[in-house]
């Protein structure tokens, strides 16, 4: 159900990125002029650049189609990041955002990982309480001046 991606997957999930982060960006009123480069707009060439310096990139699937999609990199001493982990919409509430970070644990883990590293809306509280609820702490906050929102930090730890 879940499958690590090639290169030649990368346009199809990445309309999974966009139709997930669209919603995203509606709720928060981001738009290509106040945020050109947020999610819901990432360019195919921004995504195969990721994949080429290493990032793993992994899509959950129904059939023959992509509906979830995260992507994971290391950043030493550790140390993973989460990338953009998607659920296209009207899969939502159905357990792939959870198989999708339980999946991508398993892989830090593999790796000899202890930490996975987020960052996402402050403002999204929904969204931070899932993360809360799959074992990730608030860590901290920065405004950056090219974002209208503010990014919240969070982290896992492996406690096994």
């Amino acid at each position: 159900m879940i499958k690590q991606l090639n290169y030649n997957d990368l346009p199809e999930v990445l309309s999974v990125i966009h139709k997930s982060f669209a919603t995203v960006a509606v709720e928060f009123n981001i738009t290509r002029e106040n945020c050109p480069n947020h999610t819901s707009f990432m360019k195919l060439e921004t995504l195969q650049k990721r994949f080429s310096n290493g990032e793993l990139m992994f899509a959950v699937h129904s059939g023959d189609e992509f509906i979830g999609f995260v992507g994971i990199s290391d950043a030493g001493n550790g140390t993973y990041e989460l990338h953009n982990l998607a659920v296209l919409p009207e899969y939502r509430q159905n357990g792939y955002g959870k198989m999708l970070i339980d999946y991508a644990k398993e892989k830090v883990r593999a790796f000899g990982g202890q930490k996975i590293t987020i960052g996402i809306i402050e403002e999204n509280t929904r969204l931070m309480n899932w993360y809360t609820a799959n074992g990730f702490v608030h860590t901290g906050t920065r405004k950056f001046d090219h974002l209208p929102f503010t990014v919240g930090f969070m982290e896992w730890r492996d406690n096994k």
